[in-house]
């Protein structure tokens, strides 16, 4: 027995002494390790260093997260490897390129985070470990040391609620389905897309240990949920306790407040720690965005809030930090003040376009966050929708505009950046720009940053493809400082149709500030030289995503022309230019249709293979259709304005359920034209018209909108259970070479049969 002790710890210990970066090597391409050599460096000072003894690389860091940042360097400006979401597995050169200079790069930017709550739900809600095995390593490659941990949450309540007397049922109610967690986490909704079955709290508690215990090993700092308050909206019946009514967000019944003078907030906070702890361990940073995008309320005393916030985190760890999102109202000014310097890291969650920590800005905050400390955060994309989209000039400006004497008092609680990304998995060049910042000291030009990048992409250097990127960083990844809009620009084709289509959610902010000349010409570019590059997974990728932007753009204008034709009442044109639009509509389907990336299958699969039993499996994919295209009921879709919020523009979903909704309206149009030339003898008014005044006459002879029940259309597809498939059909290079072709003239296949 006491030598299968020793041998037990004996394990135990070389796996705590586990080279973490060589296992990481390992799954990047097998054998890899043994090409490397990596040292970890005691230093106070957060640096990387690359190096050279024989014939392997040399890699030292002060942690490994840092020794990856350092590989991750090497291989992209060594070894022209580029690894990312589309790409995370490669095959090394037998023969590594040689480090003839030693090369070292430090910051003081220690603390980088990543994940919004929204990431959450929006990219990975039906995840399993062997994709978040790829998640940890790309954040460690990405320099990541403090990501938000909030998988699992739900246990933690589920039990919780129970000890507090809330049946399985009543549980049930109040917390959210697996698509919808994030917007109950940050107290918008309750049990929207529920009830979970009890094998989901067994599955997310397995995968968060899992998730926790790779974070550490790589010597990462998850940030976990801390309590804010929320109790359900009927705490106040149900426990006697003392809440706030926080109301409706979009229609849903939000959670309530349980305010900070109620005698049981600190039992009740207590008891929280208490079962997260129990499952998941102690933290040195605890996520908390309490009374989140909402009105002040008179009710509530923020400055106690805070207080009794901090004061029960700091019951579970006196070291620990709270982490708040700088974010529209918050953190409230009355909630924070009286902090200490060091308790509170403030994420200025949106710095690229509407920072709040003290520069110009439509959120400008004239003294920032005062004593706090704070990161700063690269929002980029809201919904997780689909398209290009930047903003490379800003980003650097924001970043550097820091080193001013200026800004000194901003920049002395700098502590390091964000990754607050709504939805995740798209428009890497952006991703791998921010996370390069805090290690290059000195401000560069996108131009000269993008020609690197080329080559690091793909692992060449041509000058068509070099052309091309550069186009886009001037325009559509050059979103300018005054343009506030969220996210992409989002595509025609995602919007539920009018006469007047521009943004398809809303919430966009939509405004134009590129020529779609300019996509067009990059993404000619991009096919000019396909064939070279067949079989190149970053280029074939890209190669999509670029020709997808640029007929997407152009259906922009295809659009504009067909409605012309109905305001001029030319219905023959009329009748060609649609066809022409939903030819390009399907044409899009046919071209996402390579990429697994870009197929509603990669979803939907996931969801459906969360699932246990046939009910589990209609339950979650139900959540994943629901929350790409209505996001909730009809009142909240339509009166709450959700619907189409995390549109995507992938394979399936285009022509199953965007098509459907323009073919109706374009048929509607038509037949509304076409009633038009036949005498209309109710506008003479006589018959049923004859009690009508003239004004009203008058109404009803001017053109009027056609208005269909887009609800009904869509919310069919939400129940549908036809499966999708996540396999790519056709070659990337040769359909794009087709969209091109109709792009530029006019040529076009029979597409998908239709």
């Amino acid at each position: 027995m006491r030598k299968l002790l020793t041998i037990i710890g004996i394990l135990l210990s070389i796996q705590m002494w586990a080279n973490p970066v060589d296992d990481l090597l390992e799954r990047i391409d097998k054998g890899a390790s043994a090409k490397f050599k990596t040292q970890l460096v005691k230093s106070d000072k957060d640096f990387f260093e690359l190096d050279q003894a024989g014939n392997k690389v040399v890699i030292r860091g002060n942690s490994w997260v840092n020794i990856a940042s350092g590989l991750n360097w090497y291989l992209k400006y060594y070894a022209g490897v580029h690894l990312s979401w589309n790409q995370m597995q490669t095959k090394l050169p037998a023969k590594l390129p040689a480090v003839t200079k030693k090369e070292r790069r430090e910051t003081d930017l220690s603390l980088r985070y990543d994940f919004n709550y929204c990431t959450f739900s929006y990219s990975m809600a039906f995840w399993d470990w062997k994709r978040w095995e790829k998640e940890i390593d790309w954040m460690a490659l990405h320099g990541i040391n403090m990501p938000l941990a909030i998988v699992g949450e739900e246990c933690v309540w589920r039990n919780m609620l129970l000890k507090l007397g809330y049946t399985e049922k009543e549980v049930g109610e109040f917390i959210a389905g697996p698509a919808f967690l994030a917007w109950w986490e940050m107290n918008n909704l309750e049990g929207w897309g529920g009830p979970l079955p009890t094998s989901w709290y067994a599955r997310q508690e397995k995968l968060q240990k899992q998730i926790l215990a790779r974070m550490k090993q790589l010597g990462m700092h998850p940030v976990l949920p801390g309590y804010c308050g929320m109790v359900p909206h009927d705490a106040k019946e149900k426990l006697g306790l003392n809440v706030a009514d926080a109301g409706l967000w979009n229609g849903f019944q939000r959670p309530a407040n349980l305010l900070p003078t109620d005698a049981r907030f600190s039992e009740i906070a207590t008891l929280y720690y208490n079962e997260l702890t129990k499952l998941f361990g102690k933290a040195d940073y605890y996520s908390m965005d309490p009374f989140h995008e909402s009105n002040d309320d008179p009710n509530i005393d923020y400055a106690k809030a805070g207080q009794a916030m901090m004061q029960a985190m700091k019951r579970v760890n006196p070291k620990a930090v709270w982490v708040i999102q700088g974010w529209t109202e918050n953190p409230r000014e009355a909630m924070v003040d009286d902090m200490k310097t060091g308790d509170l890291l403030v994420l200025d969650l949106f710095s690229e376009c509407r920072p709040m920590f003290g520069i110009p800005s439509i959120w400008k905050r004239e003294q920032g966050y005062k004593q706090h400390q704070w990161l700063f955060c690269l929002l980029e994309n809201f919904g997780a929708n689909v398209g290009l989209h930047g903003r490379m000039d800003q980003l650097l400006d924001n970043f550097y505009m820091l080193q001013s004497s200026k800004f000194q008092a901003q920049s002395s609680k700098l502590k390091g950046i964000g990754f607050t990304m709504e939805g995740s998995e798209n428009n890497p060049v952006m991703f791998e720009l921010m996370s390069e910042l805090p290690w290059r000291p000195e401000k560069f030009t996108k131009e000269q940053w993008v020609k690197n990048y080329v080559k690091a992409r793909y692992g060449v250097e041509d000058e068509a493809i070099e052309k091309a990127w550069l186009t886009l960083a001037k325009s559509i990844y050059n979103c300018p400082a005054g343009n506030n809009q969220q996210g992409p620009h989002e595509s025609i084709f995602c919007g539920r149709p009018t006469l007047n289509n521009f943004q398809a959610s809303s919430w966009s902010k939509m405004k134009n500030y590129y020529d779609p000349a300019m996509t067009k010409k990059a993404a000619k570019l991009m096919n000019s030289v396909a064939e070279k590059y067949r079989g190149n997974n970053n280029f074939e990728y890209d190669l999509v995503d670029i020709t997808r932007q640029a007929l997407a753009d152009q259906a922009r204008l295809q659009y504009q022309k067909t409605i012309a034709d109905y305001k001029a009442f030319s219905r023959k044109q009329f009748d060609r230019d649609a066809e022409r639009f939903l030819k390009m509509l399907l044409l899009q389907d046919k071209l996402l249709g390579t990429r697994t990336e870009f197929r509603v299958g990669h979803w939907t699969q996931d969801a459906v293979n969360a699932g246990n039993t046939a009910e589990e499996k209609k339950l979650y994919e139900w959540n994943a259709r629901v929350q790409i295209t209505t996001w909730g009921n009809r009142y909240c879709a339509d009166t709450g304005g959700l619907r189409d919020y995390a549109h995507k523009e992938w394979q399936g979903l285009l022509k199953d359920f965007y098509y459907v909704r323009w073919k109706s309206y374009f048929d509607a149009l038509a037949a509304q034209m076409k009633a038009q030339t036949a005498p209309q003898p109710e506008l003479l008014g006589g018959g049923p018209n004859a009690t009508k005044t003239a004004a009203e006459l008058f109404a009803m002879a001017l053109p009027q909108e056609v208005k269909l029940d887009y609800y009904a259309m869509e919310e069919p597809w939400t129940l549908d259970q036809t499966p999708y498939s996540a396999a790519p059909e056709g070659s990337p290079v040769d359909v794009a070479k087709e969209v091109i072709d109709f792009m530029f003239n006019g040529q076009c296949s029979m597409v998908n049969g239709k």
